[in-house]
C-alpha cells in the first residue's frame, strides 16, 4: 500500500516540477523580483504538500535583508523547506547546477554556485555574497559543507561568513529537523554516504506523517569575533535550537 501511495505522490511531484520549470521559462521574465520571490515560496509550500510533509515553523524568519541564514544540512529537501518559510538566495555547490531539473530550478531561484575545489571561485562567491547582502538580500548557506543524518551537527566552515563580516550584516541561525508522526526523528529524507537521490526521494515518498520543523534563532552580528570563532558560536546556536529546553 505504501508503494501505491508513494507512486501517486510521485506523479504529483513530477507534475509540480514541470509546472515550476514552465513558470521559470514563461512567467518569471514578466514578474518583478518581489513577485518572483512570492512565487518561489508558494511553489515550495505546494511541493511539501505533494510530498505529504507538514511544515512547522518556530521563531521568527527574517522580514527583510540584509541577513545571512546559516542552517544544518540533512537532505535535498532542506532548500525546499527553507524556501517554504521565506524566500532566500542559497549558496550551493556547483554540482547542483548540472543536476537534471533541479539545477534549472536552482538557477531560476537565483542560487549562487560555488566550486569547492577552486579558491578563486570561493573568493568570487564571497565577494558576490557581500554585494548581495549590501543590496539588502536574504542569503542562506549550509556551513557544514555536506549533509548529515541529523543526529549531530558537524563543525561549521567559516569561509562564507567573511561576506557578512565585510558588510557588517547580521547572521541568523536556524535548525532543521525531520520527524515522524510520533515526534521522533525520521531518517527517511536523509541524503548521506552511499545514498542516491532517487533512493532518498523514494524513502521520503513512502514515509507516513513526515514533518519538517524549522526553528529560527536570534540574528547576531560579528561583534569583533574572527570568522572561526563566530562559526563555532553559530554552530552552538544551531545545536541549541535543535534541542530546545522543555
Amino acid at each position: 500500500m505504501r508503494s501505491i501511495v508513494a507512486s501517486w505522490r510521485l506523479l504529483g511531484v513530477l507534475a509540480h516540477l514541470l509546472a515550476g520549470m514552465w513558470t521559470l521559462w514563461a512567467v518569471f521574465p514578466r514578474l518583478t523580483q518581489t513577485r518572483r520571490e512570492d512565487r518561489i515560496q508558494a511553489w515550495a509550500l505546494a511541493m511539501l504538500g505533494h510530498l505529504a510533509i507538514d511544515l512547522v515553523v518556530e521563531g521568527v524568519p527574517p522580514a527583510a535583508g540584509p541577513v545571512l541564514l546559516v542552517a544544518n544540512h540533512i537532505s535535498w529537501l532542506d532548500i525546499i523547506v527553507i524556501h517554504a518559510t521565506r524566500h532566500c538566495r542559497f549558496v550551493s555547490k556547483s554540482d547542483v547546477r548540472h543536476w537534471p531539473v533541479v539545477g534549472f530550478l536552482a538557477a531560476g531561484a537565483d542560487t549562487l554556485f560555488i566550486e569547492r575545489t577552486s579558491a578563486r571561485s570561493a573568493m568570487r562567491v564571497v565577494h558576490h555574497m557581500a554585494e548581495r547582502l549590501d543590496a539588502g538580500d536574504v542569503l542562506a548557506v549550509f556551513p557544514e559543507g555536506t549533509t548529515g543524518d541529523g543526529s549531530v551537527v558537524l563543525p561549521f566552515h567559516a569561509n562564507l561568513l567573511q561576506a557578512a563580516i565585510a558588510v557588517d550584516a547580521p547572521v541568523q541561525p536556524l535548525a532543521l529537523q525531520f520527524s515522524d508522526g510520533r515526534g521522533q526523528t525520521s531518517l527517511a529524507p536523509c541524503y548521506i554516504g552511499d545514498d542516491t537521490l532517487v533512493a532518498s526521494v523514494w524513502r521520503t515518498l513512502r514515509a507516513p506523517h513526515l514533518q519538517a520543523v524549522v526553528r529560527f534563532g536570534e540574528a547576531q552580528r560579528c561583534g569583533g569575533r574572527d570568522r572561526r570563532a563566530w562559526a563555532a558560536d553559530l554552530r552552538s546556536a544551531v545545536v541549541a535550537l535543535r534541542n530546545p529546553a522543555p
